[in-house]
């Protein structure tokens, strides 16, 4: 039974996501009835689940709030901001519910969020507190709706022991209930003396007429995760709406037999009193096409797959990886014609696992954009700011640990921008821009990387006032000068801050600084770019995957290097002596000047150069800068492993990859190296 709990929690976190997400979409569109009857739906199926698996406060919660929306979806009421705000802040809640039902803080919250809900329902038919009485007592009146609805007769049977699995069959009469108007035929007389009466037995079975909208199918679903605990019989009577018919009901009142109704008659009785409102062909024709579209959406076209068990595929494809590379060089050195095939044919092999799993890991970005919506909506409605947020391309797919990783400094970007960087409405047209801020969540590919830029349309960062403040602090100097882009940089700086005073949402001076050590720490990049009154871009850069890489492997003396592929763009064998004289270190090469770098002075490894070095160009930024190494074996998949303590301080290196011959490579950061060693030079 615990595994069929925890499974619901599985199944439940997703629920409350999703509902969360339908949520924020009908606050822009409150008119939608396919967004209010998707709401209305993963509650009905968070009630179904809850009250299935012992977790009754969230069934009776949910069933609460369900009933407003189920008004919503039958014209009886109006999608409003004080029903969302509350719906908003049940999502919260029941998050809470499903990891505790016992703290007194949440219990407290579950009570006046029970009574506001009530007050919802309430509206002006009733005291609220009486009200909430009734719902808690399942006390619901029915409803009737203009849209003609058929009739069907239900015979529901529980079996003796259904309690022992958790269900209550009186939730399924409520669900029964919440599909429309319905009349219910209890049969009691099993029920033994109390003397002999077992609290774990059910005694009593039902009958049910419904006059409802639904199809049998749809009624059958109540059931689903309960066919096998009863006996459930679902007949339709007619096209009619009998339920409503007093003279139906008298007629049936006077005909009730002990054990059940006879279903023929219950329909000769009907044809005597309705006129059917639509043909019995018709009516055949939307069941049948329900069940064509039930079949199509049965087709399982995915599955859930614990975190756990891709990470565990991903370090097995990591170490097939390695040993496939074993496997080359010692087919290298023994040139053994059949073993050379045996290799090569595993390695194409290797590579569609290898790239098969890498796609598994990738998810979009989208799984984590509903967090960054309800961060906008709730802090623009708590600072009084109008805030557009806006998202393109998250369907872009990123590695699942590095998207865990950055969620939180996307979150302080995004808090920054609403705080920082949108004015006040006021503030917004006396500078002659539109009331309502935007900001822009933009994801998408370059090359084999990943960019994630965050923009706002607001004031901009004032690049005087942030060297004033930098001086203020003792960060830089009074007598430098620095550029824009250089004043742009000392925002991410160890304690740097604009505010003038520090707010709930930003101004401690702590966060840009270890956002930016994040995105180091994941081979990523960060930038910045920023006009005054116009806005703010921040743009992080990130690899698409953080286990394995296409490298070049290089050496400098007896030392191995990789260098991820991705950066490399060309590769030149050249003569020492023939780059030694460089002024500045400058080789023009194609009608290009590119500015260079000897790796072995620069990390000051010992020995002499060969007579001819590989001089390899790397992409940084929107330059081309060279480095020089004393050789390049060649192209190589670098299963990337994390480093000891003693490299922690050493950032140009972001880890290493142990090779087919046991040799270790540390994988070098291109843009780090020369960052380094440029900065006191202009590139």
């Amino acid at each position: 039974m615990e595994d069929f709990r925890n499974k619901f929690i599985e199944e439940a976190n997703d629920l409350i996501n999703a509902l969360e997400n339908a949520v924020l979409r009908l606050e822009g569109a409150p008119q939608d009835e396919d967004l209010v009857n998707e709401v209305f739906r993963i509650m009905h199926s968070l009630k179904g689940g809850g009250a299935m698996f012992g977790f009754d406060k969230i069934s009776d919660f949910t069933h609460n709030l369900e009933n407003i929306y189920d008004e919503i979806r039958t014209g009886k009421k109006q999608t409003g901001i004080e029903l969302l705000n509350a719906t908003f802040e049940s999502v919260d809640h029941l998050r809470n519910l499903l990891k505790t039902d016992s703290d007194p803080e949440v219990m407290s919250r579950h009570a006046e969020l029970s009574k506001r809900i009530a007050k919802l329902v309430s509206a002006d038919e009733m005291d609220a507190d009486d009200f909430q009485d009734k719902i808690l007592n399942g006390s619901h009146g029915t409803s009737s709706q203009i849209i003609p609805k058929a009739t069907y007769y239900i015979y529901f049977k529980p079996n003796s022991d259904i309690f022992d699995n958790g269900t209550n069959p009186l939730f399924l009469l409520d669900d029964i209930r919440a599909m429309g108007d319905c009349k219910v035929f209890a049969h009691t007389q099993a029920i033994p003396s109390f003397g002999k009466f077992d609290f774990t037995v059910c005694y009593t079975y039902w009958e049910v007429l419904l006059e409802t909208k639904e199809s049998v199918l749809e009624i059958n679903d109540v059931f689903m995760f309960a066919e096998d605990e009863c006996t459930i019989e679902i007949k339709k009577i007619g096209d009619w709406q009998l339920v409503s018919n007093q003279d139906y009901l008298n007629l049936l009142e006077k005909s009730k037999p002990s054990e059940r109704f006879d279903y023929q008659t219950l329909k000769t009785l009907a044809q005597n009193l309705a006129k059917p409102k639509t043909s019995e062909k018709q009516q055949e024709k939307k069941v049948s096409e329900k069940i064509q579209k039930f079949a199509q959406e049965s087709e399982i076209t995915s599955i859930r797959i614990a975190t756990e068990k891709i990470d565990q595929y991903m370090n097995l494809v990591s170490e097939l990886v390695t040993a496939q590379a074993a496997l080359k060089m010692h087919t290298a050195k023994n040139k053994d014609t059949e073993l050379i095939a045996i290799s090569e044919t595993l390695e194409n092999i290797t590579e569609q696992i290898r790239d098969n799993a890498l796609s598994i890991s990738l998810i979009p970005v989208e799984n984590t954009v509903t967090r960054f919506r309800r961060l906008v909506r709730d802090l623009s409605t708590g600072i009084k700011k109008d805030i557009d947020f806006i998202t393109e391309g998250t369907d872009t797919r990123i590695d699942k640990t590095l998207l865990q990783i950055i969620t939180d400094p996307l979150m302080h970007i995004i808090r920054n921008s609403i705080d920082h960087g949108l004015e006040t409405p006021a503030e917004r047209v006396a500078a002659g821009k539109a009331e309502q801020g935007k900001i822009i969540l933009r994801a998408y590919y370059s090359g084999s990387n990943v960019h994630i830029d965050v923009e706002d349309d607001g004031k901009g960062v004032d690049t005087e006032k942030v060297q004033k403040k930098a001086i203020e602090r003792g960060l830089i100097s009074n007598d430098v000068h620095l550029t824009k882009e250089d004043a742009l940089k000392i925002i991410f700086m160890p304690g740097f801050s604009t505010a003038d005073k520090v707010t709930d949402i930003s101004g401690r001076g702590v966060g840009m600084d270890v956002l930016k050590r994040k995105i180091a720490d994941v081979r990523g990049d960060i930038e910045i770019k920023s006009e005054k009154g116009q806005g703010t871009r921040i743009t992080l850069k990130l690899p698409l995957t953080l286990s394995i890489i296409d490298g070049l492997l290089v050496t400098v003396g007896a030392s191995l290097f990789v260098v991820p592929l991705t950066s490399v763009a060309r590769i030149r064998e050249l003569k020492y002596k023939n780059l030694t004289n460089k002024y500045q270190n400058i080789l023009v090469l194609d009608g290009e000047q590119i500015p260079f770098y000897f790796l072995r002075d620069e990390l000051q490894i010992g020995g002499e150069y060969p007579e001819e070095v590989n001089f390899v160009i790397v992409k940084y930024e929107n330059k081309r800068v060279g480095i020089v190494f004393d050789t390049v074996i060649g192209e190589y998949q670098a299963v990337l492993k994390p480093l000891g303590k003693l490299y922690r301080k050493h950032d140009i290196i972001t880890g290493a990859s142990i090779l087919g011959d046991g040799n270790v490579a540390l994988v070098l950061d291109t843009n780090k190296i020369i960052k380094k060693f440029s900065s006191k030079e202009e590139i």
